[in-house]
This record gives structure tokens, sequence and C-alpha cells, in this order.
């Protein structure tokens, strides 16, 4: 009687199992139906060339940078059927050489519980994401949030563990717990966590796993020192040349001169770390990784001994353009990180160059000089670095201009898309006096010198680019057009 009833409870937990699943199979299937159907609609002025970008509807943070069987994976927060927030989904590309990039079907899709930041990894033959679980009560703070997997045997379709949640809750409490990154050292896998004090500072957890179900809580890796904000999103730990990096977001930083200008920052800390003792000890302190307007949540993977980053292109609780196109939020490019004299160096990747037309526009630009450009072009330029070098980029039709500058007598460099809208850095050019700009149809990257000191910042014109040289010297133009490599 007994073996028969339990044979009967295996059967309907099988049964519910199954229908879920084909519940779950059906929703995607329809929410593919309705992302075919609205792209032919979306208004195509401002959309990237060669950066992901939604095939419709919002864009933030990037996900689950990872590489599986042969080719690069990521996915990013993404609500469908607005171009504002909504609940969370998790959109997904794919990429065998980080430029090229291939729309597959959306991965996640919400059930009780929004599907926000996490990270991806492989597990044998299996690709493994974990991400928050972001769930709504109706008891304050109204809201809660805990750790899910889900699991593909392809890379393109995931199912949910049905043991969900593996981390149900911080070690206080705080019902702000989220962005999983996981990694594996030895025999373990471990995962960091942004979370928060009971008296509003930010701090880093860190757990430990044998089969990234059960967590094993080890320390908190970091904690705020300082006036550092009151929390710390999408926390990001590896090793660069010799050095471990602990990458953040915080928020909550206040304005200091010409830093943390942006709603939010993106930065890292340098220290050493002991996988015996758990303990990470910091050494040099918080740096902004990016200094430009429009930049947050960067992730970094590594293949091949190289750590590669992208992140969200755009920024919290300002102004998205695009949106009353159908679509808002992009990518930045692939880039590769080293560490120099305590400085993550970021360089566009070189697979950047396989996409240039195959005929260079070279140019020398006397004193309001102009130059019309395409909506996709590389730039690189050549200059006197002892004497001040000023360019505009605006629209041939009008729309959004920005100004980039270099003065030595300061010693700053500078990206402004107005006079109150400013971001500037000091910049030490030392033997590697050059600038590569990557302009495509609604943003601007800039690499100063080996990649020192870089802005990323959205910008909007209208038709293709215009370049204006505004210094008194003369400057050298090597630009190149780009071929599309983001299809949608």
């Amino acid at each position: 009687m007994t073996l028969a009833r339990n044979l009967i409870l295996i059967c309907l937990a099988a049964s519910a199992v199954a229908k879920s699943l084909r519940q779950d199979d059906e929703a995607k299937a329809e929410l593919e139906r309705y992302i075919e159907n609205k792209v032919p609609e979306i208004n195509q002025r401002w959309r990237p060339h060669y950066h992901v970008a939604p095939p419709v509807g919002w864009m933030n943070d990037p996900n689950g940078f990872s590489y599986y069987n042969g080719e690069y994976h990521l996915f990013y927060q993404f609500y469908p059927y607005d171009s504002v927030w909504g609940p969370m989904h998790w959109g997904h590309v794919s990429s065998p050489d980080l430029v090229h990039w291939q729309q597959l079907p959306t991965a996640l899709l919400p059930d009780e519980e929004q599907c926000f930041s996490g990270s991806a990894v492989q597990d044998g033959d299996t690709m493994v994401l974990m991400y928050t679980a972001h769930i709504l009560s109706d008891r304050e703070p109204f809201y809660n949030e805990t750790q899910y997997l889900a699991y593909s045997d392809d890379g393109v379709d995931f199912y949910k563990y049905s043991g969900n949640p593996v981390l149900p809750s911080a070690p206080n409490g705080s019902p702000d717990f989220r962005d999983p990154k996981v990694w594996r050292h030895g025999d373990h896998w471990y995962v960091i966590l942004g979370s928060k004090t009971t008296d509003l500072r930010g701090r880093v957890l860190l757990y430990r796993s044998t089969d990234l179900k059960d967590w094993e809580f080890l320390t908190v890796l970091a904690e705020l020192q300082g006036d550092m904000g009151y929390m710390w999103e999408c926390p990001d730990f590896f090793e660069l040349d010799g050095k471990f990096i602990l990458l953040m977001s915080p928020q909550g930083l206040a304005p200091q001169g010409d830093r943390y200008k942006n709603t939010y920052q993106n930065g890292y800390i340098i220290g050493s770390f002991n996988y015996e003792t758990f303990e990470f000890v910091q050494e040099v302190p918080f740096q902004e990784i990016d200094f430009g307007h429009d930049f947050y949540a960067a992730q970094t993977t590594e293949v091949n001994g190289k750590r590669y980053l992208i992140s969200w292109f755009s920024m919290w609780e300002v102004p998205h353009p695009e949106d009353v196109d159908g679509w808002a939020g992009m990518m930045t490019i692939a880039r590769e990180l080293k560490l120099v004299n305590n400085k993550i160096i970021m360089k566009p990747v070189e697979e950047m160059t396989n996409i240039r037309q195959d005929v260079p526009i070279l140019n020398v630009l006397e004193y309001n000089e102009e130059l019309d450009l395409e909506q996709a072009v590389e730039i690189n330029i050549e200059a006197n670095f002892d004497e001040i070098l000023e360019i505009k980029l605006e629209g041939k039709n009008g729309g959004g201009h920005v100004v980039l500058s270099w003065d030595p007598l300061v010693g700053k460099v500078a990206v402004s898309r107005g006079t109150e809208d400013v971001r500037q850095v000091e910049w030490n050019p030392s033997n590697e006096t050059s600038w590569k700009i990557f302009l495509d149809s609604s943003s601007i990257e800039l690499f100063c010198g080996i990649g020192d000191v870089v802005f990323s910042s959205r910008v909007y014109p209208l038709g293709g680019w215009r370049l204006t040289n505004l210094s008194s010297q003369d400057i050298e133009i090597e630009a190149y057009n780009l071929k599309k490599s983001f299809p949608v």
C-alpha cells in the first residue's frame, strides 16, 4: 500500500513538472512570436551597427558573460513589452569572436519572481545560470531576494531548477541580496553577492559550494570603508596580472570634484586574496573604471588567459531618447583588460579590426576644417599632445553633439555634451599620444593612449557624423567605416 502510494506521488510530481515545462515552453514560444512581430516596427535611426542592443523593449545589466562550447555568451536584463524598465527577463546573444553577435531566444522568463542579474558557468556539458529571484511582498520592504539556478544542455533552452532557491537569504536578513557572480577554483565553486548592512553600508558576501546547489557562507569579502555607498551592485572578483580585482557598482556615492558625477558608479578595488583564509586585503582604494556618462554594471569573463569586459552602455535616472523608437539600452564593445601600475587598462578587443571596411579614410584637418563620416566609424587621431587638442562630433543633420578635448596645462581629458554635462579626468599621455574613437549611431567610446583613460557616452546625432577640428594645430585622421556585425 505504501509502495503504491509512493509511486502515485512520484507520478503526480513528474506530471506536474512536465506540465510546468510545457507551459514554460509555450510562454517562450509566444514571447518569441511577439518579438518577431514587433521588430519591423522599431525606428532604426539610432540603432547600433556593432553594439549589442535588445531586439525590442528595454535592456540593462549584462548577465552571464561566459564561454560555452566554443562560443561567447552574453545575457542581459530584458523587458520586451515596453522600452522602459519592467518585470525582468534574460535576453541572450552569442558570438564566435566578441564582435559578430547573434540574437538567441529569451533565456529566462519571470514566474512569481523577476529574473534579476547573475552569471553563467559551464559544469561538465551543462550551462548553469545563477540569478537573483526578486520576489515582491506585501510587507515592508515589499520585496525579497533569493538565488535561483537554471540549466541548459545546449546553451539555448534553459529550465529552472526544481529545488530553487539555492541561497534563500543574506546572513543578516537584508532583503538586498543580489547579482551572484560564480567562478571555479580547485574543487570548489565560489560566488559573491552584493548586499548591504542594516545601517546601509555596501558589502560583498562570499560563499563556497561543491555542486552549485548547497552553499556555505564563508565571509564578508569586503565592506564599505568611509563614504563608499549604501549598496554595492553587480560585484565581480577575478585575478588580473598577479592581483585580485573586486569590480562593483556602488550606489550612493556623492560627487567629489570630477569624480562620481553619474547617478551611480562602476569601479574596482585592487588587493590580494588567500583561498585558505578567504581574506581579501585591499591595497589600492576604489577607482572608477570608465569616465564617461553612460557605463554601469560591467561584467567580465576569462578565456585562454585573457580577461574581457562588457558593460551596460547607459545610466539610471537619465533620459533614453531611443525609447520613443521602441527600444532602450545597449552594451559597450568588448574590451580586453590588463593591470598596469595599479590601474586597469581597457582596450577594444583585437577582433574589432575585422569589421573595418577595406579602404581607410586618411586626412589632415586644419583648424575649423570638417570631415563627414558614416554612422558606424572607427577614428584614430594622431596629434601633438603638448598642445591643446579639441574636436567636435555632431550629426550631419543636427541632433546631439559631443566635444572631446585635451588641455596639457591642466592635464585633463574632457568629454562634453554641453556646459553642464562634462566628464573629465587627469591623464598622463606618456609615450602613447593617440586617441582611438568608436562611433555608432548613438554612442561614442574614446580610448586614450594605451587605454588608461576611457570614456563611454551616449550621443544622439541625426544622420551620419561630422567631425570638426577646433584645435589650432593640424590633426592626422585615419578612419574606417565599420561593417554591421549585430543584425537585429
